[in-house]
C-alpha cells in the first residue's frame, strides 16, 4: 500500500528531524538529551516538558532513521482513514502509554536498586557488591575486574568497602538519570494499528526480499521485544518497554473502537 504523505505525517517528520539537527550541531552548550530526554521522576532532572519533548528526541541517526521510516510508511495510511486531528491523537496517546509503561518499570527498577545498596551499606561484603554490580552494571563490572578481585580477597579492607559503596551509589545515579528519548513507543502503536486494521496486506522485507503479511511481521517485531527483555543483556540500551507499551496502547484504542470500522484487507 502506498499513500501520499499527509499533512501530520509531515510536520512530525519535520519537527524531529528540526529537533535532531539542533542536538547534533553541537550549538548549544547543555546536553540536550539530559534537556529533553524523560528522566525518572526522582531524577534532578527530571522537569514535566520532558514527557513531550523525549518523543521528539533520538540519539543516534540510524535511531531516527528507522523512527522516521516507520512513521513515513505507515502513518499516512492511518492518517488517510482517520484524518489529521484523530491520528494525532493516537500517536500521542501511544507515545504517552510508551512512557507510562517504561517509567513505571523504571521506577521499580530503581527502588529496587535502591533498597539493595540501603541494605549493602549496613552488610557490605565482596560476595554481594559482585552480584550487585553483574546484575545492575555488568559493563563496569568488567571494566572493573581488578578492583572486584581486590575486594573478594580482601573483604574486611575499610578502603575497599568505601570504595565499593560509592561505586554502587554511581550504578544508582546512572541508572536514575539516563533519559529515555525517541518516537519509537509512538512507531510501534503506528505499526501494531496497521497489523489490526489490515492483517492481511502483504508487506515486502529488505532482507531477504520476500512478502510478509502485516500481522506476522508485526508480531514478530513485538516477539523480539519479549524475547530482549527477556534476555536482559548487559549492553541493552533500548527501552524495550517504552515499545511494547506503544503497541498495547494502539491495541486498546483499535479494540475500542478507535476511528470506526473500516474494511480489513
Amino acid at each position: 500500500m502506498q499513500e501520499q504523505i499527509t499533512p501530520a505525517v509531515r510536520n512530525l517528520l519535520l519537527i524531529n528531524i528540526i529537533f535532531f539537527v539542533i542536538k547534533s550541531s553541537g550549538f548549544f552548550a547543555f546536553d540536550f538529551e539530559d534537556e529533553f530526554g524523560l528522566h525518572h521522576i526522582d531524577s534532578p532532572y527530571f522537569k514535566f516538558y520532558q514527557l513531550v519533548t523525549h518523543i521528539f528526541m533520538h540519539g543516534n541517526f540510524l535511531h531516527i532513521l528507522s523512527n522516521m521510516l516507520g512513521l513515513f510508511m505507515f502513518g499516512p495510511i492511518l492518517e488517510h482513514l482517520w484524518g489529521s486531528n484523530r491520528f494525532l491523537i493516537f500517536y500521542f496517546i501511544c507515545a504517552f502509554g510508551a512512557s507510562l509503561l517504561h517509567s513505571f518499570v523504571n521506577f521499580w527498577e530503581v527502588k529496587h536498586l535502591s533498597d539493595a545498596i540501603i541494605f549493602y551499606d549496613t552488610n557490605p561484603n565482596p560476595a554481594t557488591f559482585e552480584l550487585l554490580m553483574q546484575k545492575y552494571s555488568a559493563k563496569l563490572y568488567l571494566l572493573n575486574q581488578d578492583f572486584v578481585n581486590s575486594f573478594l580477597d580482601n573483604p574486611q579492607n575499610s578502603s575497599l568497602i568505601a570504595e565499593s559503596k560509592k561505586a554502587l551509589q554511581n550504578v544508582f545515579e546512572a541508572k536514575r538519570d539516563v533519559p529515555m528519548v525517541g518516537a519509537s513507543g509512538a512507531i510501534f502503536g503506528i505499526l501494531a494499528a496497521f497489523a489490526l486494521l489490515f492483517p492481511n496486506v502483504e508487506l515486502r522485507l529488505l532482507f531477504p526480499p520476500v512478502p510478509v503479511k502485516a500481522k506476522y511481521m508485526v508480531g514478530f517485531y513485538i516477539a523480539f521485544e519479549i524475547y530482549r527483555i527477556i534476555d536482559n543483556r548487559p549492553d541493552d540500551n533500548v527501552a524495550h518497554f517504552a515499545h511494547l507499551g506503544g503497541a498495547l496502547f494502539a491495541f486498546i484504542l483499535i479494540k475500542m473502537g478507535f476511528g470506526g470500522k473500516f474494511r480489513r484487507f
